[in-house]
């Protein structure tokens, strides 16, 4: 992780803005340092994963995300950007044979029943502070990264405390681009559209040529990806709810894999968070916990929510806000079901979890129509604790069977 190089006041705006994103995208992430010791550790229901360019088996992954916002910001102003994600850490356990390759189980060397395979996650950050100036009189300004590969390796006792082989924690070598571009438009007002594009160009592809699944390809992905982006002297238009002289430049707005948003201080608009999940203007964690508020916001005017602008093939779906209609029932916070998972999962845990009971914490909906429920498990001792730091499972609508009368 990359020390931040704001200014102070420009980082005191930002860390508020980090934190919704934490909730939002880091804490409910199975890969997030805090979930190591729980059993969902591998990368199931995530959001904003940008893959490497040569793997796309199914046309429905991506290795891009563009963002499309307006802007007023005055002469002179600069425009403070973070890139964030997580990147994977995968460990494996090799067994005492010095010519043992690393196996994704525990070694009987290692006892058996020593630390297992997963995947964890540290977080990378890509900071720029550009003028605002500079973006609309000249070419688009491109910022490119590397990570290097890095593996660590420790000895792994067995029973009798001899060695019993080794844990190997290793990070593949990434790379991505970050563009930014910005253009004046034709009005009575200083209008900018600002363009943020983050590309994942790692030059990894399939091994020896043949088909990979998603797990070979995550450690060499940028997970949970999103974009912070602060003014220094303007201000940020809502998506959602601009004012009438702006709604026709907004409807123009081309968003990709990701929903720019309002964040920060209720009443200010110079920050804005772009992220893979649908979130309403000046989203808040909660006092008990990191969870964020999320969802597609109420009109101020009472009427329907305004149409979702994301069209990813060519139609606007329109998610409902907080809920979602499974075998003709409606399921939000509060419902309870039956999980079946198991339909995409391969991970074994998840198999454990199949005909237990679940309370539904949140609906989610993402930027390219997918729909996720977080829930807790009713019999889960620590449920009350995953609730206070809104660390929750993730599944998909046809995993689960809302119960009748929520019995």
């Amino acid at each position: 992780m990359s020390v931040t190089a704001f200014a102070p006041e420009t980082e005191a705006r930002l860390a508020r803005a980090r934190r919704v994103a934490d909730a939002v995208l880091f804490e409910g992430c199975p890969l997030h340092p805090s979930r190591a010791a729980t059993a969902r550790n591998r990368l199931h229901p995530q959001f904003g994963v940008l893959v490497p360019p040569a793997w796309n088996p199914d046309g429905e992954a991506y290795d891009f995300q563009h963002t499309e916002c307006l802007m007023e910001a005055r002469k002179g102003a600069g425009l403070a950007v973070e890139l964030r994600f997580l990147r994977v850490r995968r460990r494996t356990v090799q067994s005492a044979d010095p010519g043992a390759a690393a196996t994704g189980a525990a070694e009987p060397g290692a006892g058996g029943r020593g630390p297992g395979p997963r995947d964890e996650g540290t977080e990378e950050r890509v900071e720029a502070v550009v003028a605002v100036d500079e973006l609309i009189g000249g070419d688009e300004v491109t910022i490119a990264f590397t990570r290097p590969a890095e593996e660590e390796r420790a000895p792994l006792p067995d029973e009798d405390g001899r060695a019993g082989g080794r844990l190997i924690h290793r990070q593949e070598e990434i790379s991505g681009v970050l563009r930014l571009s910005a253009r004046l438009l034709e009005g009575p007002f200083r209008l900018m559209r600002l363009t943020a594009v983050v590309e994942n160009t790692t030059a990894w592809t399939t091994p020896d040529g043949r088909a990979a699944d998603r797990d070979a390809a995550l450690p060499y992905s940028l997970v949970a990806t999103h974009l912070l982006m602060g003014l220094s002297d303007g201000a940020f238009l809502s998506m959602a709810h601009p004012p009438e002289w702006a709604k026709d430049a907004i409807a123009a707005c081309r968003n990709l894999h990701t929903w720019p948003v309002l964040v920060g201080e209720p009443g200010r608009a110079d920050v804005v968070l772009s992220s893979p999940v649908i979130l309403e203007d000046h989203p808040s964690t909660a006092p008990g916990g990191p969870a964020a508020s999320t969802g597609e916001p109420p009109a101020p005017d009472g009427t329907e929510p305004p149409e979702w602008r994301e069209p990813v093939d060519g139609t606007a779906p329109e998610p409902l806000p907080g809920r979602v209609v499974v075998d003709g029932r409606t399921v939000a916070a509060g419902s309870r079901v039956r999980l079946d998972p198991g339909l995409r999962r391969t991970d074994v845990q998840d198999l454990f979890l199949r005909g237990r009971t679940a309370t539904v914490e949140s609906v989610l909906n993402d930027v390219d129509g997918s729909v996720h429920l977080a829930v807790t498990v009713d019999d889960d001792p620590g449920a009350d604790i995953r609730r206070d730091q809104g660390v929750f499972l993730y599944f998909r609508p046809d995993e689960i069977t809302p119960l009748e009368n929520g019995a």
